[in-house]
């Protein structure tokens, strides 16, 4: 799981080529409409889930497409899953010491009755993460497309393929509020659900539900 950067609309040049005579800003003239895409890879299934956000990224961000991503799921496949594995950048919305993206994930294990482990990659290391590997199939299947509306951005990624599938898109219009913290009396209450490797306590964190 992991958000790539900002997607602009409009007339832009993304540095890619399309065939024709198109011509493209090479600079942000001040752009109001932007998207943020978070992805979703289940390695088990190969299924992709990509949601473009029109507000901040977040903790509450990341953690809403991951339970969309739970909801979306069958019955049958809910009961075959024993835990949730997920691999993430230790970027500043989901750190291992991001006390929001924390307790959601708190929240999370309780509300889906799962075993959640959290798998940090070290820094310059995120290119291992398959999720990137699908934001580089997406940026060569674009590739100079010019993104004139939010429309012609989902319609593109529908059509991109992961392991033989098609995406799920989803747009999300939901406005987040940056900087939401907690406390530290509120903090020592969510790591007594944090269970850390002792040998690798900022890479591997396992969180069990109540």
């Amino acid at each position: 799981m992991d958000c790539k950067a900002t997607v602009e609309i409009g007339e832009y040049s993304r540095g890619g080529q399309t065939r024709g005579y198109n011509q493209a800003q090479d600079h942000d003239m001040g752009t109001k409409e932007k998207y943020v895409p978070c992805g979703i890879v289940d390695e088990d299934t190969g299924q992709l889930y990509v949601t473009f956000g029109s507000s901040y990224k977040t903790s509450d961000f990341m953690v809403d497409n991951l339970e969309q991503w739970w909801t979306s799921l069958s019955i049958t496949e809910k009961q075959q899953l024993e835990n949730i594995q997920i691999k993430v950048d230790n970027g500043a919305e989901n750190s291992e010491i991001r006390r929001q993206f924390l307790k959601r994930m708190v929240e999370f294990a309780d509300q889906t009755k799962k075993s959640i482990q959290l798998l940090y990659f070290p820094p310059y290391h995120s290119k291992y993460n398959p999720i990137e590997r699908c934001w580089g199939i997406l940026e060569r299947h674009w590739n100079g497309t010019l993104l004139r509306k939010a429309q012609t951005m989902l319609a593109w990624v529908k059509t991109m393929t992961w392991k033989g599938l098609n995406p799920i898109v989803k747009l999300s219009k939901k406005v987040y509020q940056k900087g939401i913290s907690l406390t530290k009396k509120e903090m020592k209450e969510i790591e007594k659900h944090l269970e850390r490797n002792p040998h690798l306590p900022k890479w591997d964190i396992l969180i069990r539900p109540s």
